[in-house]
């Protein structure tokens, strides 16, 4: 039975506390007026601010209205005074949904590994029933969000707006989709169909540990099947809800795989970096190298299948060059350069040097590296995802963000290891134990 050690509930709980308070400190500093909003963007000087400012100048220049120009203005101050206020929320949202979305990832892995009836992985079951512990509490956060999003406690989605639908005949088009009602409604369904797995397909696993037969073993079996086809359709549609909507003018039919593909392989990576820590605490004594190289192998193939989707996606889109496809992707170039380039390079450069070689893969510090890198660059790919559309060019990483990753960090690190502290880490009575324990690759 693994111990959750006070040192590391003393850590998880002061990464709380520090990410609390930077987290509470950026709602703080947001602007609440437009005029603290411009002063905001005055203080940071050769910043973007400036540059929007000459383009509003040569705006108004080019019309050669002064009225026009007035409420060009206008209009303009009350977008840069929501894209600030926004940062705060946005920052939240990024680190809240990318927390979820690795347990959410590992929740498929486990039940492709249920439904193959996979020889090799049940010594690492209890790991990834622990990982998706946080499917419950995450996947609440990230609903809460949603809920004050359509109380407009913040911008984040614009076609919540009904004065900006109003304007907006492309939105008004989607209305039947892109609603507050049914969108919570589809949230709600999601994750309810999520947790139930998640908490029916662990408690049969504990149930088989006790039983005789396996009964339980097989049922578990046919819902893991059964959830992969609701998981498929359901990730989709939350990728479309979720993220993509934050963009309503944009659409991309490979965004749902693109956003699994980069949760897949973000839960992977935790996987495989508890079931090292565990292992160096002397847990999970039966997991060898065989298995760390198997995880390993999952993060460099799935990173290189996230870079196909990437590639695919951006490249059909720009070669195209249709204007409203390709904007989604210009503003990113053009205001995001650096976490845009810095993402690919982490998520496919990064993981082909650090995991090309077979032997490395069996190097448990060598393996952590490369999962702090893949981490830190799929965080990247979910600000790239949000930031462009709710703060605009005004983004920085900064405390709201910073603190956001530690509040998070340090609840999932607790509710996790709270998880695995309260079942055995290994499977009693999983007919394929006996495989696991002797795998070799």
């Amino acid at each position: 039975m693994y111990t959750f050690s006070n040192r590391l509930k003393i850590g998880s709980f002061i990464l709380m506390i520090v990410g609390a308070l930077c987290i509470v400190t950026g709602f703080l500093s947001a602007p609440g007026t437009v005029e603290e909003a411009k002063a905001i963007v005055a203080s940071h000087s050769g910043g973007h601010g400036e540059s929007h400012g000459e383009e509003v100048g040569h705006a108004v220049e080019s019309h050669g209205a002064v009225a026009h120009g007035e409420e060009h203005d206008a209009s303009h101050d009350e977008h840069l005074l929501h894209q600030l206020q926004n940062r705060p929320w946005a920052a939240l949202y990024v680190a809240a949904f990318f927390f979820f979305m690795i347990a959410l990832g590992v929740l498929a892995f486990y039940a492709i590994q249920r439904a193959a009836q996979a020889g090799w992985s049940p010594l690492l079951f209890r790991v990834m029933e622990g990982i998706t512990a946080y499917v419950v509490p995450g996947g609440i956060v990230v609903f809460v969000i949603l809920v004050l999003s359509v109380m407009h406690m913040n911008h984040l989605f614009v076609w919540m707006d009904a004065d900006v639908v109003a304007h907006d005949k492309l939105l008004q088009g989607k209305a039947g989709y892109l609603n507050p009602t049914f969108f919570l409604i589809r949230a709600a369904v999601f994750l309810g169909g999520w947790i139930l797995y998640r908490e029916y397909s662990r408690k049969l696993s504990l149930r088989q540990d006790e039983s005789n037969d396996n009964a339980n073993f097989k049922l578990n079996f046919r819902i893991s099947a059964a959830f992969l086809v609701f998981y498929l359709i359901s990730e989709s549609m939350m990728s479309w809800d979720w993220i993509m909507s934050v963009d309503p003018h944009w659409f991309s039919t490979l965004f749902g795989w693109y956003v699994f593909a980069s949760m897949f392989v973000s839960g992977i990576t935790v996987i495989a970096m508890i079931t090292i820590y565990l292992k160096s605490k002397g847990y999970l004594e039966d997991v060898n190298d065989s298995h760390v190289h198997d995880l390993a192998k999952f993060m460099f193939g799935i990173s290189i299948f996230w870079t196909y989707l990437w590639f695919a996606q951006f490249m059909l889109i720009w070669y195209a060059n249709i204007p409203e496809e390709v904007t989604y992707f210009i503003t990113r170039i053009e205001d995001y350069n650096l976490p845009f380039f810095g993402m690919i390079a982490m998520n496919f450069i990064f993981p082909i040097l650090l995991l090309m070689n077979s032997d490395y893969k069996r190097i448990n510090w060598f393996v952590i590296l490369a999962g702090i890198v893949i981490l830190s660059g799929h965080y990247l790919d979910i600000f790239n995802m949000i930031m462009p559309a709710t703060v605009g060019d005004q983004w920085f990483i900064g405390i709201p963000e910073i603190g956001s990753i530690l509040f998070f960090a340090g609840f999932f690190i607790f509710w996790v290891f709270r998880a695995l502290s309260t079942a055995p880490l290994q499977p009693k009575r999983n007919p394929f134990i006996e495989e696991s324990r002797h795998f070799h690759y």
